[in-house]
């Protein structure tokens, strides 16, 4: 399987995930602007130029890929302006299996509290998702621990007539016991992804996308914390949901756990943040920020601005740089339509 072009629909997906575009028609600009705090982040932080807000406050579409902190890591930014209000957007956020539903995204559900078996009753673990026949420590096309792997000869019947059931079955108990771990704050979480030759440590690549992206906590002081400890430092008044998804992606797709945050730290603005959990590929850790701020005192249009910061272990070794520079490229090719689609669906929602 190419990793290249795999990767570039991958973060072509992650960075248009719960973001709108714009429109001819799009509100005018503001007299009273932007949120100062907002304005400041979005120039200080995230690298807004003079010029791009002022598209962004016209109705434009405005992108931008963000400085990479380390070997295989991606990070791009995008702002819109959509004529929907601040409540509706994050009702359309909360709703998660509708909101993301699209071609690419073959299953969705929603986690309940605690988390449980059931929860996973809709999705499908098929050969292609993981196959324990195949899957040996340090060569398995999934991700995970060696711990795990060794388990497996001991509690599947790789010989039985039911072993496509017995294989959906423990994967399922296993990924649930990984997001009780987290949900919890107790033991059990994947410390260590052992499927390849080089062993990944995913708290430690998310602790390094995190210090990457300050705007977290300059727009909700608190929230840093409460997304690297969780559940041990909870930021008060925060919404926490988490939810999975199979998605498609090149010839093999891959499942997914993410842990959603809303908090609004000021009347006229509201943060949302997704956090990878766990991706049984490709990723080894994710993290977006999407703000959402009036547009203007009438609350009837919102500026909504999108960052996202991962790392994919395919973006590293040789021929990474090119790799990254295809990315690039065709993200900022496919963003603005992509974009407009999903505002034009929010819009006619109103």
């Amino acid at each position: 399987m190419s990793a290249c072009p795999l990767i570039v629909a991958m973060f072509a997906a992650v960075a248009l995930a719960g973001i709108a575009g714009a429109s001819p028609h799009a509100p005018a600009p503001a007299p009273a602007g932007m949120d100062p705090v907002v304005r400041g982040v979005l120039t200080r932080l995230l690298r807004f130029s003079a010029s791009e807000l002022s598209d962004l406050q016209r109705g434009r579409v405005v992108k931008h890929t963000l400085d990479a902190n380390a070997p295989g890591e991606f990070a791009v930014v995008a702002g819109v302006r959509m004529g929907a209000s601040k409540a509706a957007f994050l009702a359309a956020a909360r709703d998660i299996v509708r909101f993301k539903s699209g071609p690419g995204v073959l299953q969705i559900g929603r986690f309940g509290s605690p988390p449980s078996i059931d929860d996973l009753a809709a999705l499908s673990v098929d050969k292609e998702d993981f196959d324990p026949a195949t899957c040996r420590v340090a060569s398995c096309d999934v991700r995970l621990p060696a711990d795990a792997i060794a388990r497996l000869p001991r509690e599947i019947d790789l010989r039985g007539h039911n072993v496509r059931a017995q294989a959906a079955a423990w994967f399922k108990q296993t990924l649930v016991a990984d997001v009780a771990a987290y949900v919890s704050g107790g033991g059990g979480r994947f410390m260590q992804y052992d499927d390849g030759d080089n062993p990944i440590a995913p708290l430690d690549a998310f602790a390094g996308v995190l210090r990457a992206m300050p705007a977290i906590d300059a727009l909700v002081p608190g929230l840093a914390d409460h997304l690297a400890r969780f559940p041990n430092a909870r930021l008060p008044d925060a919404e926490d949901f988490l939810y999975w998804s199979k998605e498609e992606f090149g010839q093999a797709p891959f499942i997914s756990v993410t842990h959603v945050t809303i908090a609004c730290p000021a009347a006229r603005t509201c943060v949302m943040t997704t956090k990878d959990v766990y991706s049984s590929r490709y990723i080894d850790a994710s993290l977006a920020l999407t703000i959402v701020t009036d547009a203007d005192a009438s609350s009837a249009a919102v500026d909504v601005v999108y960052a996202n910061r991962s790392r994919a272990d395919a973006l590293k070794g040789m021929l990474s740089g090119l790799r990254k520079a295809i990315v690039e490229r065709r993200v900022r090719n496919t963003m603005e339509q992509s974009l407009n689609t999903i505002k034009t669906h929010l819009e006619h929602a109103r």
